[in-house]
């Protein structure tokens, strides 16, 4: 499966990252890179994500943490992200 990545910067210079496709295998460490890249504020567009592996989720649990927000999140990938950091907050990994 694809993933592609539209970057948009909007009017109070933020950037929302549009995904769309499958956020997992080779796909995460891309969307990793972008994040990485990115010195403005940041939120992931995720409705038009279809596909989320365990490192996905992974990737978008630990970059929610650490501030970007997770706009239209999928409800399935919402409850694997909030599991996630639950877990990590109360220190268990699963």
């Amino acid at each position: 499966m694809s993933c592609k990545i539209e970057r948009v910067l909007n009017s109070n210079n933020s950037v929302v990252l549009r995904v769309s496709g499958g956020i997992e295998g080779e796909h995460v460490g891309t969307l990793r890179e972008v994040l990485r890249q990115e010195e403005q504020e940041v939120a992931l567009d995720l409705a038009e994500v279809n596909l989320v592996d365990r490192q996905g989720v992974k990737l978008l649990a630990v970059s929610e943490a650490n501030g970007i927000e997770l706009r239209n999140c999928p409800g399935y990938v919402r409850e694997w992200v909030s599991r996630m950091n639950r877990n990590a907050n109360s220190g268990k990994e699963h």
